[in-house]
């Protein structure tokens, strides 16, 4: 008898069995069956293959963790936030009387400038300013602080915005200490102010931004809105009241002539502006797979944008990588990946039309003019703030790291890359084709090395943002990131310790 081995696949097939029938069964068990017995060798033993031993995970230096930790963005809240800090403790001491005596000037001078950093006309402008007048003739140290500075203005935002809400806490406070002087109005507007301010500040900070997003788009821009009409009600009362003598001065002359009324005004024209620019767009959607929706509008846009779009005028709204050729384009698109409930309604119920910000607000990779040549490496769906400088400048390489790309986001996208791209500056990984991530930092100082950049930047989730960012600051490679907060327990996007932009 031949020995059976399945591993060696010798086991010999098992008898054709007939349809149960108990006549039968019982004529089968009245006769002497013999039942094949199988040896196997007594020297075979199985060997179970042991588990592989996990890659140990690399060190990264408490310099690189600190340097990488503490970015121009903190670096800058620490700054505003700090000398106002040193103001307000002056001023309650009573060591600073120019503050207490403008106290209005400090509240609002601060809120309106935590509101220009997050506007998006002032940002294009000075976008504009720092590529048309330090594209690639300075240091390339000079080059890398402005693109550090651009992105990292949320720092002054925030450290303004709390500011601003501190030193309108003290203002409110030194009104009650005054009650016998102060007009009742004046007091219950105070009030009123400070608690429009702070519910539109808290409902901005990052676990309720990311975790709650519409109850801070709620909270944030319609209390802020209040916010903002309480401040003119309290400003106005406030500059018109004569604590001596106790009466109003109506005169509309006499009004102007406070700081505090034209930093308001300022506010007001700052948070209004964008509103401007809001159209109702047709839009094609096209839904190459159940993960990714590619929203397609008219016109072609510059490279480095980011577009806001929303099924409401006033809601919801939610902002996107810009795809285009360029400016002569006759298309632009944003890549949607499918996630939340505004995303999944991409693909439920195609809207024929869509909400959108006319003027587009800048991202990193505007900047990418200031580089004679860089590297563009982004995951997944991060290819929709990535690609569009690939696409208009030949002096950028473009990594892109995802899972089967071509059928995922489909032949726009697809055409796009291979109409433009050639393989000398073109890296696309297919992790589902190649069994596996790559060696992410060694594909990246291969790439920066042959092609000769100066800079790379990254579009990536929270953990591959972060490896890359930590591997090229030990490597010495100048990168920038997507920007991130993170609180203990949660990986959220931006680090706006607070975000005081009520548009």
């Amino acid at each position: 008898m031949n020995i059976v081995d399945p591993e060696k696949g010798t086991l010999d097939p098992l008898p054709l069995r007939t349809p149960f029938d108990e006549k039968n069964e019982k004529a089968a068990l009245s006769q002497d069956l013999t039942i094949p017995t199988f040896e196997l060798p007594k020297s075979k033993e199985v060997v179970i293959a042991p588990r592989p031993t996990p890659k140990p995970k690399k060190k990264v230096p408490k310099w690189v963790l600190f340097v990488l930790w503490f970015n121009t963005y903190r670096k800058f809240f620490t700054f505003t936030f700090g000398l106002n800090m040193i103001g307000l403790t002056l001023a309650a001491s009573g060591h600073f009387p120019y503050a207490v005596k403008y106290s209005g000037a400090m509240v609002v001078g601060n809120l309106n400038f935590a509101i220009l950093m997050r506007n998006e006309v002032f940002g294009r402008l000075l976008y504009l300013f720092v590529n048309t007048c330090f594209a690639k003739w300075p240091p390339l140290w000079f080059r890398l602080g402005c693109t550090s500075v651009l992105q990292h203005l949320g720092g002054i935002h925030s450290g303004c915005a709390l500011s601003g809400v501190l030193w309108l806490l003290l203002k409110v406070i030194n009104n009650f200490r005054h009650l016998d002087v102060n007009h009742d109005a004046v007091l219950i507007m105070g009030v009123v102010t400070n608690l429009a301010v702070m519910i539109s500040a808290l409902s901005a900070f990052p676990w309720v931004r990311n975790t709650h997003h519409n109850v801070f788009e709620r909270h944030h821009r319609f209390v802020g809105w209040i916010g903002l009409i309480a401040t003119w009600a309290f400003v106005i009362l406030g500059d018109t009241y004569d604590p001596i003598t106790r009466t109003w001065n109506l005169n509309g002359v006499a009004l102007i002539r406070h700081q505090d009324f034209w930093f308001t005004m300022g506010m007001t024209v700052f948070i209004a502006l964008p509103w401007f620019f809001v159209r109702e767009v047709e839009v094609d959607i096209e839904l190459p797979s159940a993960k990714v929706a590619i929203i397609r509008f008219k016109r072609g846009m510059q490279q480095g944008l980011l577009g806001r779009v929303s099924r409401s005028s006033i809601m919801e709204y939610h902002a996107f990588g810009i795809v285009s050729e360029g400016r002569d384009a006759k298309y632009h698109y944003m890549i949607a990946g499918v996630q939340g409930d505004f995303t999944k309604s991409l693909v439920n119920d195609p809207p024929k039309t869509i909400w959108t910000r006319e003027l587009k607000f800048a991202g990193v990779s505007n900047t990418s003019t200031l580089y004679t040549r860089g590297i563009r490496i982004c995951t997944g769906t991060g290819i929709g703030a990535a690609l569009s400088t690939c696409l208009q400048s030949p002096y950028w390489y473009l990594i892109w790291i995802g899972s089967d790309q071509e059928k995922t986001f489909g032949p726009t996208i697809s055409g796009l890359i291979h109409k433009h791209l050639g393989p000398e500056r073109l890296v696309l990984w297919d992790s589902k084709l190649r069994g596996g991530r790559p060696d992410t930092m060694k594909l990246l100082k291969e790439a920066y090395t042959t092609w000769n950049a100066e800079v790379v930047f990254i579009t990536s989730n929270y953990i591959g943002n972060t490896e890359i960012m930590r591997g090229c600051k030990e490597a010495g490679i100048p990168a920038f990131g997507t920007l991130w907060d993170f609180v203990r327990g949660f990986h959220i996007r931006r680090p706006q310790l607070l975000t005081l932009h009520i548009q």
